[in-house]
């Protein structure tokens, strides 16, 4: 089949500086979301979708695109698939606690606190049952060996149910019109998607990759790649329904190579509307029920955009965010971008002066020089972090090289 004529276009979006939004929504957000580090204009290159099974009609990358955008399915259920692969020490188990408390989790006490559980996500492999019924009504199910994690969103009730526990908490969801799909954490292919597909401007190469089947879907695959040198992230496919729009699979591999770094997909997908009993909820007996702070919305301030419309509330290069100790600010553009910041303090302890945990400390990080001085970068597969000897911070899914050369720059 031969190829579309050239058509490269440009689409331009201003960006929203929605900081709060995005400082209480990352109590829930997978960690590895950091990779929509930015976003402007979007430049396409247009692609055919290349010969394979299913044998689809031609589109490009940019048609592809608007098709996500402008998908309006409400209802679904089905079972999905995550695997998350940072690459973080094996502390055995302690990592995920650190990541919980990074998170912000667990405020309550109660096991069954979403900001505390779900940050089990972020590492191993999960079996997800996902249901959704309009703005309204959502329900996420974590399936554990003899027991269940549930997060359901029913009109302004949001419950969590953690049955090995046997725990109940419950919320309150926003009175926007939009409190439904906003009030659940990102778990499906689409949620990663629309968070990568942030990242693409004209810095990123988007073409169509072929075909596939997902869940015994028809599907174009998507692809995303940086354009630049320097950045972790190798690239991004998303594999999207051929009917309806819908991202059924997203994956994202790192440039070091290897297995992927997420992996979140249906196994079985239905676009029928689920039963209404599917979203009733009442607590077991015996339970022991904790109710939300009095005057705080459950996930009050999760954004997404209206239909047809990307988010876009990165914020800009070199920009003052004016938050955390020091404020905080990113450094260079696109997949390359780098947030820092300083801690108000002195950097990460060792040896000696860091007392019996000096060597564990010294065996998670490298130590750096340059301009800049010292420091030490902790690593994982997709997300770099360098801290100073002097206090600051730098991260992003970039090399530690990158990571130097910007805190040189920085002095």
């Amino acid at each position: 089949m031969a190829p579309y004529a050239s058509d490269d276009s440009t689409t331009g979006g201003e960006v929203d500086e929605q900081h709060s939004r995005r400082r209480k929504a990352a109590r829930y957000v997978v960690p590895v979301t950091v990779v929509g580090v930015a976003a402007a204009t979007i430049g396409l290159v247009p692609a055919l979708a290349d010969s394979g099974d299913p044998d689809l009609p031609k589109i490009t990358a940019q048609q592809l695109i608007q098709k996500i955008a402008e998908s309006d399915v409400e209802q679904l259920s089905g079972t999905v698939k995550v695997s998350t692969d940072l690459g973080l020490p094996n502390l055995g188990g302690l990592e995920s606690g650190l990541m919980s408390g990074a998170a912000g989790g667990g405020e309550s006490g109660s096991s069954a606190d979403p900001t505390a559980k779900l940050t089990e996500l972020a590492t191993g492999t999960h079996t997800l049952r996902v249901a959704a019924d309009g703005p309204d009504r959502q329900k996420l199910s974590l399936l554990e060996n003899a027991a269940e994690y549930s997060l359901i969103h029913n009109g302004k009730d949001v419950w969590a149910y953690d049955s090995k526990s046997n725990e109940v908490y419950h919320g309150t969801a926003s009175d926007s019109p939009e409190r439904g799909k906003d009030r659940q954490p990102p778990a499906t292919p689409k949620d990663f998607a629309e968070e990568a597909l942030k990242a693409v401007d004209d810095t990123t190469s988007v073409t169509v990759d072929g075909t596939a089947q997902v869940a015994g879907r028809d599907a174009y695959k998507l692809l995303v790649e940086p354009r630049q040198s320097g950045s972790t992230v190798g690239a991004i496919t998303v594999a999207v329904d051929a009917e309806t729009g819908t991202p059924l699979k997203f994956t994202l591999t790192p440039a070091s190579g290897g297995a992927a770094v997420v992996d979140v997909g249906f196994t079985q997908v239905s676009f029928a509307r689920p039963a209404a009993s599917t979203f009733d909820f009442t607590p077991p007996k015996g339970a022991k029920v904790t109710e939300e702070d009095a005057g705080k919305e459950f996930g009050k301030d999760f954004g997404k955009a209206g239909k047809g419309e990307a988010r876009r509330h990165e914020p800009e290069a070199g920009k003052d965010l004016g938050e955390g100790p020091d404020g905080m600010k990113t450094i260079g553009e696109g997949w390359n971008a780098i947030a820092t910041f300083g801690t108000g303090g002195e950097g990460v302890p060792s040896g000696e002066a860091a007392g019996p945990f000096g060597g564990f400390l010294d065996s998670l990080g490298d130590k750096v020089t340059g301009k800049f001085g010292s420091g030490t970068v902790f690593s994982t597969r997709l997300i770099n972090a360098l801290v100073t000897d002097d206090g600051k911070v730098y991260v992003g899914a970039v090399t530690k090289d990158a990571l130097v050369k910007a805190a040189d720059a920085g002095k």
